[in-house]
């Protein structure tokens, strides 16, 4: 049976708490945050789905989950005539004990009565906070022809910086060996001595495994239960597992030669790095292929404009990414993302920012290497990102020199 015609059940834990990337998410969960102008996180893992004609899918919430549950109620349903096309937010409801999701394997192990009344062939367990393009098909085929009981979705990362992932270890035959997280001292891939394989934490799981091996954890003294760090690691001798290589997946509309692109955005300076990708003149990330769209809830705000200010200065945006209902007036955006309805008045520079919808800048006033949240007030001729001692006392920053605006920031 082809990959299309398989039963398939997409579950997407969307439920962390995303600490690292605050103020960002003081007021939202992690995967709602706004990304490229006019999406949110959550967008390019659903759209996976949905370009991968995978139309059954769950979304796992937990935290701070209201503009998440929004944004999917406004823009991800596909009308209710078809029951095995949905996307439906499941928050905790403690079926089984009066607790919170309590890890990822948790959050499906609360849920399975869902799984049980879709009765899948497969289930594709996937996280909601990276910004990549994955054909899900060909990881469900890659499964299909092992006869894997759970497909780790991974990529080649350099040895000395693997620290920081979930590393697999493998045979000639892609076939797992050993699960560590963050190890010190990782181990390469076959033949390819200097790299390591990073779990991407997408797993494709065949259905019986998984309620097997998740009803085995439940009944463990386990506190935190995570795919990663228990249901793996103790089932590999038990079970088939294997490493699907994620720089192998080829998209319909792009060249054979590109090469896929994924970020993990957790801290401030990935997600402003990842937003920064997509200013360049040829970004490793594109947004324009028609045959793989990345989709989002549709704004009504007019389209962009840019005006001469009253004194013949010249609106204008380059390599920059400008949503609806901007309207630059006589001021210079220069390499920055700009969500809808952000207004800049004459006068202003911004370079190197990611500035969220509804936002307003004041005359005069300069911006650099700025993260400014949604409907914030910049007054005119404010200067921030160019006084690091400055901005410091003011704003919250990071090592590098980041500046980032919390939500509906004004001056005092």
């Amino acid at each position: 049976m082809s990959s299309r015609r398989r039963r398939v059940l997409g579950m997407i834990i969307a439920g962390g708490e995303g600490t690292r990337l605050q103020p960002l998410t003081r007021e939202r969960a992690k995967p709602a945050v706004p990304f490229g102008g006019k999406y949110r996180l959550i967008d390019f893992v659903l759209s996976n789905f949905v370009n991968s004609d995978i139309f059954a899918i769950y979304v796992l919430v937990q935290f701070k989950s209201q503009s998440l549950i929004e944004h999917i109620a406004a823009g991800w349903q596909f009308g209710g005539v078809l029951p095995d096309h949905f996307v439906s937010p499941v928050p905790a409801q403690m079926r089984l004990g009066q607790t919170w999701y309590q890890g990822t394997a948790d959050a499906v192990f609360q849920n399975l009565n869902l799984i049980e009344n879709f009765a899948p062939d497969v289930v594709a367990v996937f996280g909601a906070d990276h910004i990549y393009r994955l054909d899900i098909r060909q990881m469900i085929d890659f499964h299909e022809e092992r006869d894997a009981d759970v497909t780790v979705a991974t990529i080649p990362v350099r040895r000395e910086e693997a620290g920081g992932f979930g590393v697999l270890a493998v045979d000639e035959e892609r076939r797992v060996t050993a699960f560590v997280e963050k190890p010190e001292d990782p181990p390469t891939i076959p033949g390819r001595p200097g790299w390591a394989l990073a779990s991407m934490g997408n797993y494709i799981f065949k259905t019986s495994y998984l309620l097997e091996a998740l009803t085995q954890l439940s009944r463990s003294s386990v506190t935190g239960q995570d795919f990663g760090q228990h249901v793996l690691p103790q089932r590999i001798e038990s079970g088939r597992t294997f490493a699907y290589d994620f720089t192998t997946n080829r998209l319909p509309g792009e060249a054979p030669t590109s090469a896929p692109y994924w970020r993990d955005v957790g801290t401030v300076d990935a997600y402003f790095a990842a937003s920064m990708d997509l200013c360049d003149a040829s970004p490793a990330l594109n947004l324009y292929n028609a045959q793989w769209p990345v989709r989002s809830v549709s704004s009504s705000a007019p389209p962009a404009k840019f005006v001469f200010d009253i004194d013949g200065r010249r609106g204008s945006a380059t390599n920059s990414l400008i949503s609806e209902g901007c309207l630059i007036e006589g001021a210079n955006v220069l390499g920055s993302v700009l969500g809808h309805s952000v207004r800049i008045e004459s006068g202003a520079e911004v370079e190197e920012c990611v500035v969220l919808d509804g936002t307003r800048i004041g005359a005069g006033a300069r911006l650099r290497r700025v993260i400014v949240d949604k409907n914030c007030q910049i007054p005119a001729g404010m200067m921030i990102g160019l006084d690091p001692a400055h901005d410091r006392e003011r704003f919250a920053t990071t090592e590098s020199g980041l500046v980032i605006l919390p939500k509906g920031w004004r001056a005092a």
